[in-house]
């Protein structure tokens, strides 16, 4: 077992892919001799060459459409989006397109692409540069969505992406590619719809993913020091959702909390906590207590986007208002 950062993680998964299948080549804004804005496509053009690793001009509409003709027609692109606020100039491609193209044509057509994308807010990239809109592609039918939190699920989970028959958008939370952990060395993957309950405890369930994991984990260790033991759950997957591990957590804990880094309006997590409602209303001691960012656009100054946060002490005000704890 080898100790890795989110970025070697991914770069491994990638490295796999090129090495393994010919049909398969990165594409994006300065990926190749400049090696990726997170560098994480550092030294692949040498390795590789141009017709794998292929530099494109600053125009997502023009390169996720052409990764949608080229899956379409047989390849399997890897599509490398600098930010996921960028993903706003391609909604076409993706939502109209390349989600719809499956069910469209009956099977006929499929669009195996998976689109990388830094995303989410804290590293004073200002209003246009840090959204997490994750949550809202996860809407959409036809395409997957997954956010890893680890190195492990990082490699697990581009390694599904990577054989997957859909689009599939691989979110890779930006303030996380240093994060190190264990990884297994031999093959393995992480089921693309299967969360994962990375701390058990039986007094409260917290439910996020990606960036959040952090704050939840810090939350819990300031309420283990009270004697409350938490059970911090990480969606890794957002579409598919695995409503079960939640739903079986919330019969343990009777108590249960959302988080999401983006806005608390219309987020990922306002979804859980409506099928939580529906699917364990009966078993919740109060209504689930939510967590989210600020409705306002991210700040550049740092200790405004810090405020506009949600921090540990929102965590544990929210526990606190809801149930007492």
């Amino acid at each position: 077992m080898a100790e890795l950062t989110i970025r070697q993680a991914i770069q491994r998964g990638l490295e796999e892919a090129l090495q393994n299948d010919p049909n398969v080549f990165i594409m994006g804004e300065d990926i190749g001799k400049y090696g990726g804005a997170y560098a994480v496509t550092s030294g692949f053009l040498e390795k590789y060459g141009p017709k794998r690793i292929k530099d494109t001009p600053i125009s997502e509409a023009t390169f996720i459409g052409a990764g949608v003709g080229a899956a379409a027609a047989g390849l399997r692109p890897v599509i490398e989006i600098m930010s996921i606020s960028f993903s706003l100039v391609a909604f076409d491609q993706i939502v109209n397109m390349a989600a719809n193209l499956r069910y469209m044509s009956g099977g006929q057509i499929k669009v195996p692409m998976v689109i990388r994308a830094p995303t989410g807010a804290g590293a004073q990239l200002a209003a246009t540069h840090s959204q997490s809109f994750e949550t809202w592609l996860a809407e959409v039918p036809g395409i997957k969505c997954v956010a890893p939190s680890t190195p492990a699920d990082a490699l697990g989970l581009l390694r599904s992406a990577l054989s997957d028959g859909n689009t599939v958008i691989f979110a890779e939370p930006a303030q996380m590619y240093g994060v190190k952990g264990d990884v297994p060395d031999g093959r393995f993957t992480v089921p693309i719809g299967k969360a994962s309950v990375q701390r058990s405890g039986g007094d409260v369930t917290l439910v996020s993913y990606g960036h959040g994991m952090r704050v939840l984990h810090s939350a819990a260790e300031d309420l283990a020091k009270r004697g409350i033991e938490a059970e911090v759950v990480d969606l890794r997957s957002l579409s598919p959702l695995d409503m079960d591990t939640i739903v079986a957590s919330v019969h343990k804990t009777n108590r249960a909390l959302t988080l999401d880094m983006a806005r608390r309006t219309g987020g990922i997590m306002a979804e859980v906590a409506a099928r939580l409602q529906e699917a364990a209303s009966d078993w919740l001691d109060g209504p689930v207590a939510r967590v989210g960012a600020e409705d306002v656009p991210w700040p550049y100054n740092r200790e405004l986007e810090q405020e506009a946060l949600p921090r540990v002490e929102d965590v544990l005000a929210s526990l606190k208002k809801s149930y007492g704890i």
